[in-house]
C-alpha cells in the first residue's frame, strides 16, 4: 500500500516567490467527501488518477497512476462535476521541496503549503512565510472545501 505523510501550513505574505517555479494543475474530482477522494490531474502535458483517503490527518493511503492525456481530458470533462483550477509552486527550504498551492477566485486566494516527509515523526524548519498549521483542520480538506465552495464545476 502506498502511502503520503504531508503536512499543510497556511501561508503569510509572498516571500516564498522569489525561489518558486510554478505549474498550473487542473484536477477534477470524481468522488471528494470527508473519508476519499478520487481525482484526475493534469499539469502541463502529464496527467494522473489518484484515489486517496481524506481527513484531516498527516499519514494516508494513496495511490497514483499515469494516465494518457487524452483520456484525462475526456475524464475532466465527462467525469468531474467538481473541478480545481491552481497553480503549483515548488520551493527549497532548508534541503525540503515545499508546495505552494495557489487557489484562485473560488477559494478567495486561498495559498497553501505542503511538505511530505518520510514518516510522521521527521521534523523540518519552517520557513519564513509558513503559517498556521492546517493539516488537522478538516475545514481545509479538498472534501470540505469542495462542499463548501464554489470552484468552477457544479455547486458544491
Amino acid at each position: 500500500m502506498a502511502i503520503e505523510t504531508e503536512r499543510r501550513f497556511l501561508v503569510q505574505g509572498n516571500g516564498w516567490r522569489k525561489s518558486a517555479a510554478g505549474v498550473r494543475l487542473r484536477q477534477g474530482f470524481m468522488v471528494a467527501d470527508a473519508v476519499r477522494s478520487v481525482r484526475v490531474r493534469i499539469a502541463g502535458d502529464e496527467a494522473w488518477l489518484t484515489v486517496k483517503t481524506e481527513g484531516p490527518v498527516a499519514v494516508r493511503a494513496e495511490f497514483e497512476y499515469p494516465l494518457a492525456l487524452a483520456d484525462a481530458e475526456l475524464m475532466l470533462a465527462s467525469m468531474c462535476a467538481l473541478r480545481v483550477d491552481k497553480w503549483r509552486y515548488r520551493v527549497e527550504y532548508d534541503g525540503l521541496c515545499w508546495e505552494i498551492d495557489e487557489y484562485g477566485a473560488g477559494l478567495g486566494g486561498l495559498v497553501l503549503a505542503e511538505i511530505e516527509l518520510p514518516d510522521a515523526d521527521t521534523g523540518f524548519s519552517r520557513p519564513p512565510w509558513l503559517g498556521e498549521e492546517v493539516t488537522f483542520d478538516a475545514r481545509y480538506s479538498y472534501g470540505y472545501l469542495l462542499r463548501n465552495h464554489h470552484f468552477g464545476g457544479a455547486p458544491a
